[in-house]
């Protein structure tokens, strides 16, 4: 019975590691993921114009 206690916490203190080992090689490819995500949903909120290009015809002050 203590054998296969200690057998079962081997096993999940070879997973831990294991687990640890894939986490730290696959971070990179993460991160560039999570800052592809964020330029897009950044690029989603900005405002598109449509053509404009930031001079107001119907403003009378501006003289650009």
């Amino acid at each position: 019975m203590i054998a296969l206690v200690i057998a079962g916490i081997g096993f999940i203190a070879v997973v831990a590691v294991v687990v640890g080992i894939v986490d730290a090689a696959r971070a990179s490819a993460w991160r560039r993921i999570a800052a592809e995500r964020r330029r897009t949903n950044w690029e989603a909120r900005r405002p598109e114009y449509h053509g404009i290009d930031g001079i107001d015809p119907y403003d009378p002050d501006d003289d650009d």
